[in-house]
């Protein structure tokens, strides 16, 4: 984890701190059901929890234990060992590290998708407010980064936001699939536990049992949880690069917010460069890098091995971490995006009307040419405008073979811009539910 792209929300949850916390309530819930089904003594899980749960755990001094013995559930038990007692002797009863280190895990990793969806929540919010804000402002679209035909900003924004709300969708599906519990004991067989001990920690800690553990809780779960971060991220990267391209000067149709004192670069002062959409770039890369590591993770060894572990405790913190980052700059970004419609006019209307050739093509074909013929007669016309700026419908309305079939009243009407967006309340009703 970065401090730089972190927010303190979400690297909580993956402080040393939080991490004895979780791991002491799966042993002390776990505690609690041996004890109600006659396990172990009622007072030594009454105990456990008295005086583990105000606990501030020693993090150097599990540290200086785990140097000896090179495993850190066992350090973190004999730490809980010196001020818990004799009692401690209860604990971990029939669990192994994994019943531990999984669940603790899972928890970990639903709380920081608690956090993710909420994010994308603050990031539909202000897509859905720009959207409306800018339903009917005029923009070109673009196909291959050329002029295309025309759209709204508004439409723009609106199909971000249904990425986003399918995105939303994702994360939640991930939260559910990670959301298991396994406290199963060796090899996931039960023998020196009560299958019982794993509902009643599972129902605690807001999780369901895991159906067959074997050790570890399968890592397909985990697959993809990070393989639905990525694509999350994937789609943060197409946006800012939207928001990139239309900041470039040659557009310059809507840019970042500039605030008072921002500096652009060190060398020119004019500068106003897409710093944090560049930055949002390069983080989307980053989160979707851990997505490969995690599918490896899922093929161990028999029912248990280790090569997951190293994995899991770098991607688990700085996917989610970094992720949560990207997820509220780029909210802040649309909150403050600058958005100039005067600029996205004067860019529809330097071809001059090419923009409407597929309706004139249409017209053509429907007046009795045929398609090839169509097509030959406004490219021929619409060339004339690309290469010498010359005005398209002059163009047409001068073009005998044209005017044969459409009269230059006829070819009028079909430069009106408002046939562009006359269904843009279809696409607000189908992405919004309401214009």
């Amino acid at each position: 984890m970065i401090e730089r792209y972190s927010r303190p929300e979400m690297t909580a949850i993956w402080e040393a701190q939080t991490r004895y916390r979780i791991w002491f309530e799966i042993e002390a819930h776990a505690a609690s059901a041996c004890a109600q089904i006659g396990i172990i003594p009622k007072e030594a899980a009454e105990t456990i929890w008295h005086k583990g749960s105000g606990a501030t755990f020693d993090v150097a001094r599990i540290d200086a234990i785990e140097r000896v013995t090179k495993h850190d559930v066992i350090a973190f038990l004999t730490h809980l060992a010196e001020f818990v007692g004799p009692d401690s002797r209860f604990v971990h009863q029939g669990m192994t590290s994994s019943d531990v280190l999984d669940t603790c895990l899972n928890v970990q990793l639903v709380r920081a998708a608690d956090l993710l969806i909420g994010g994308v929540d603050r990031l539909l919010a202000a897509l859905k407010t720009r959207a409306f804000e800018h339903k009917n402002t005029l923009t070109i679209g673009r196909s291959h980064g050329i002029h295309a035909e025309p759209t709204t900003f508004g439409v723009k924004l609106a199909y971000a936001y249904a990425e986003f709300a399918r995105a939303k969708d994702r994360l939640i599906a991930a939260r559910k699939e990670v959301a298991t519990c396994a406290i199963s004991g060796a090899v996931g067989s039960f023998a020196n536990i009560d299958p019982r001990v794993e509902e009643y920690v599972a129902e605690k800690l807001g999780l369901v049992p895991e159906p067959v553990s074997t050790q570890i809780i399968p890592r397909d779960r985990h697959a993809m949880y990070f393989a639905t971060l990525a694509v999350v991220a994937s789609s943060i990267e197409r946006l800012a690069t939207e928001i990139r391209h239309l900041q470039r000067t040659e557009v310059l149709e809507a840019e970042e917010f500039f605030s008072p004192g921002q500096k652009g670069s060190s060398a020119m002062p004019h500068k106003r460069n897409p710093v944090l959409t560049e930055n949002l770039t390069g983080l989307a890369r980053m989160v979707r890098a851990f997505a490969l590591p995690a599918m490896e993770n899922v093929a161990l060894w028999h029912e248990r091995d280790i090569s997951h572990s190293s994995v899991e405790r770098m991607i688990g913190p700085d996917a989610t971490v970094t992720l949560d980052f990207a997820l509220h700059r780029l909210a802040g970004v649309m909150e403050k995006l600058v958005v100039y419609p005067a600029t996205m006019k004067r860019n529809l209307d330097k071809l001059a009307g090419l923009h409407n050739s597929q309706r004139v093509l249409l017209a053509l074909t429907q007046a009795g040419c045929s398609r090839e013929d169509s097509y030959a007669l406004v490219q021929r016309n619409a060339m004339k405008t690309w290469e010498h700026g010359a005005d398209f419908l002059t163009e047409l309305k001068a073009d005998q073979d044209v005017t044969a079939k459409l009269k230059p009243a006829e070819l009028e009407t079909m430069f009106d811009l408002d046939y562009h967006t006359k269904h843009v309340d279809t696409i607000f009703r189908r992405v919004f539910g309401s214009v």
